[in-house]
């Protein structure tokens, strides 16, 4: 009758350690929503934004890249300084918000500049999840969503 406990200990053991071996749980699990492109009042440089909401683990968003432009890079705004980033952090169980008077994206030398009602195709670029394609509907050069904040 002691073989029973030990089975049953070395079972329950087993299924432990093929839980944790799993690693799901650091996995991203990205979904944007709420991007915009305002329409530029000059012909050669548009910004762009957006939020990346993460129910995983933590991943970095690395770059972006657009048929727009050649170069898009990510800025930071804090103060009122705009500053490039290499990269941004996208919070395990959490958000990354690239909004107005914050976070982001600047469309450099517009090949042509786009026009409200346009979508422009977009792939953002990250560390561990990879490549997402999302669809930019270029709005109203005033056009400024109420919140994108996480809810």
């Amino acid at each position: 009758m002691r073989r029973a406990p030990l089975a049953l200990g070395a079972l329950i053991l087993a299924a432990g350690f093929t839980l944790t071996a799993c690693g799901s749980d650091d996995e991203p699990e990205l979904k944007v929503e709420g991007a915009f492109i305002p329409e530029p009042a000059s012909g050669d440089m548009a910004a762009g934004f957006f939020v990346v909401h993460n129910s995983g683990g933590a991943d970095t968003l690395t770059s972006v890249s657009s048929p727009l432009s050649k170069q898009v890079t990510l800025h930071s705004t804090k103060g009122g300084v705009m500053k490039e980033q290499k990269s941004f952090a996208v919070p395990a169980d959490g958000a990354l918000d690239f909004e107005r008077g914050g976070n982001h994206l600047m469309f450099e030398n517009v090949a042509q500049k786009p026009k409200e009602g346009d979508k422009v195709s977009v792939e953002l670029h990250f560390a561990k999840a990879g490549t997402v394609k999302v669809a930019f509907p270029v709005k109203a050069a005033t056009y400024n969503p109420t919140s994108h904040a996480s809810h």
